[in-house]
């Protein structure tokens, strides 16, 4: 890794002034960017929900050192915290608040904007792709996708129940009834996400599903599309990105076979995820390398 990405700390000041200060976020956890100066085509890449930049920081590196882009990675409000209390206070509108920050700052760079994300970052890409078409004028980049949640037992309809649930005042319910925290310090946690999965962020996100589906049968995205999914993914629904494909003008998929058990989040992992005493947490993905190349190819074709 070439150390490229830097600490964005301008995102407290400009973005977050009022709100947390960089001594709130863990280390490892905060926004990242990098200017090369002069005019230059730039992304925004978005981390998932319960995780952080340092989780897209690999995939940053890459679009910075061998595709010369301007990158600028933002920290989603509620993520990222030593005390992460308002996890419960979650917002997906806050969240679009957060992109679209990132997207003000990445039209400095002058040159066409990108958007690309992980699950959650990708359902929030997906919105920003047709929600704000005149800015991002360049491609969306979706790794594990969240446009749908997974039904990995195959029983019909069993993803689309549970973002239903979610969306109800059951959600709320047992999320006021969990006060379990949020955090893992000891050696074997992992420092760059959360311990678990907090039911009013997977609330805001099934929301975040429902308005992009809606926005969906009104528009499609119009700008060249890299999607990235497995097989093994237990998490996002792979059919959702398969339909997304097939209805974009200008598409292309980086299928990883089930046999190969590559993990949600460990499609954007070049190397393992280590806890703090440097056991293995998140496995990385074997085909990175191969996707980046196939990725790079298609920018060079579209963008």
């Amino acid at each position: 890794m070439s150390g490229m990405l830097k600490d964005w700390d301008n995102y407290y000041d400009s973005h977050f002034k009022g709100y947390k200060t960089k001594a709130d976020v863990r280390d490892g956890c905060h926004p990242l960017m990098f200017k090369h100066g002069g005019t230059r085509n730039a992304i925004v890449l978005v981390h998932g929900l319960t995780d952080s930049p340092y989780f897209l920081r690999e995939i940053g590196e890459y679009f910075c050192s061998e595709m010369g882009f301007d990158v600028y990675l933002p920290l989603l409000r509620a993520h990222g915290l030593k005390q992460p209390e308002d996890m419960k206070d979650a917002s997906a509108d806050r969240w679009k608040e957060d992109v679209a920050f990132a997207l003000g700052a990445a039209q400095q760079s002058g040159g066409k904007i990108s958007i690309g994300g992980l699950s959650t970052g990708g359902t929030l890409s997906v919105d920003m792709a047709i929600s704000q078409s005149q800015i991002i004028n360049g491609g969306v980049f979706l790794f594990s996708a969240a446009l749908g949640l997974a039904n990995p037992d195959h029983i019909e309809g069993l993803g689309n129940l549970a973002e239903v649930l979610l969306r109800s005042p059951l959600a709320t319910f047992f999320d006021h009834l969990d006060h379990t925290s949020l955090t893992n310090n000891s050696p074997s946690g992992n420092p760059y996400r959360y311990s678990k999965m907090d039911i009013g962020g997977a609330a805001e996100l099934s929301k975040l599903i429902k308005e992009v589906e809606q926005l969906m049968t009104k528009q499609m995205v119009i700008q060249p599309l890299f999607a990235v999914h497995s097989e093994a993914d237990t998490t996002a629904d792979i059919a959702a990105i398969e339909k997304l494909v097939a209805r974009s003008p200008q598409a292309e998929m980086f299928r990883i076979g089930k046999c190969f058990n590559v993990p949600h989040a460990s499609v954007v992992l070049k190397n393992p995820v280590l806890s703090k005493n440097h056991s293995p947490l998140e496995l990385a993905n074997p085909f990175f390398d191969s996707m980046l190349s196939t990725l790079h190819d298609f920018a060079k074709n579209y963008l």
